[in-house]
């Protein structure tokens, strides 16, 4: 006879290290500018195909070793990782007097081009390159609005003086009195389909469908940066948490460890 309910608890103890491994990213990203907190999210997993409530016909009356074996697997319940839920709430915006840094006041990403395509992001720190182009901190090319479907390369925003540079709340860039374009602003009507490809970008999740829209009149500050949304006092208070949930699965696995070597060693000996 096995132990099956240490199973459920290791299963138990990996989903609370992954959420403490959620929680980390968060803490370690706390001062980066725009960046959105994660949050681990659980299901309970039926062993007997998830079936549904009606399905499983667990017996109803008092326990005994036949209505045991009667369960079809519905003794067995473990916990499934099911994904990870991004925050998307507005962050707050932290003045910097720094010209090329942008925030963005409410809903909507920038549009910036990478080798792996158009990508989006909230982080407005933004630079100019060796060739005088509006770029991120990682020299990816922010675009300016163009027409649907027009090359990328058409739409970056290139400086070619050093008049001072202006940054308008609706996303008209100036040099002097030159406008070099529109910042490309776009809103993503399911923000569950955005993924995170790292250096603030996003990008979206293959099998889902992108609804996004082009802003018309974002609201944008200039010399601001939006700052991340991690709370560090509820985060520390859910690494606790977290952290006293895994001692607990942990004790239950060694409760059941014990248990299992009883059954060989003690039980299984005095059986006759």
């Amino acid at each position: 006879m096995s132990i099956k309910g240490v199973y459920t608890a290791l299963s138990g103890a990996m989903a609370q290290s992954t959420k403490l491994d959620t929680i980390a990213n968060n803490l370690a990203n706390v001062n980066t500018p725009a960046f959105k907190r994660d949050q681990q999210l659980f299901q309970e997993y039926l062993t007997a195909n998830e079936k549904p409530p009606e399905v499983i016909q667990i017996p109803r009356d008092v326990a005994s070793i036949e209505s045991f074996y009667n369960m079809q697997g519905g003794d067995k319940s473990y916990v499934d990782t099911k994904g990870t839920f991004t925050d998307f709430s507005q962050g707050g915006l932290r003045p910097t007097g720094n010209t090329l840094d942008v925030a963005i006041d409410g809903k909507g990403f920038f549009e910036v081009a990478t080798p792996g395509g158009v990508k989006l992001t909230r982080a407005g720190n933004f630079t100019l390159d060796g060739n005088g182009q509006l770029v991120t901190k990682e020299g990816f090319p922010v675009l300016k609005a163009g027409e649907a479907g027009a090359d990328p390369a058409s739409r970056v925003i290139r400086f070619d003086s050093s008049a001072p540079v202006q940054i308008a709340d609706n996303g008209d860039v100036y040099q002097g009195t030159n406008n070099l374009g529109k910042l490309s602003m776009v809103n993503v009507a399911n923000p569950d389909a955005l993924l995170k490809q790292g250096s603030s970008l996003y990008g979206f999740k293959p099998n889902m469908q992108a609804e996004v829209s082009e802003i018309k009149n974002p609201s944008l500050k200039q010399g601001f940066l939006e700052t991340s949304n991690v709370n560090i006092v509820q985060e520390m208070t859910d690494m606790i948490s977290t952290n006293r949930v895994f001692e607990s699965t942990q004790k239950a696995i060694s409760a059941y460890d014990q248990m299992a070597e009883k059954m060989v060693n003690v039980v299984g000996k005095t059986t006759p």
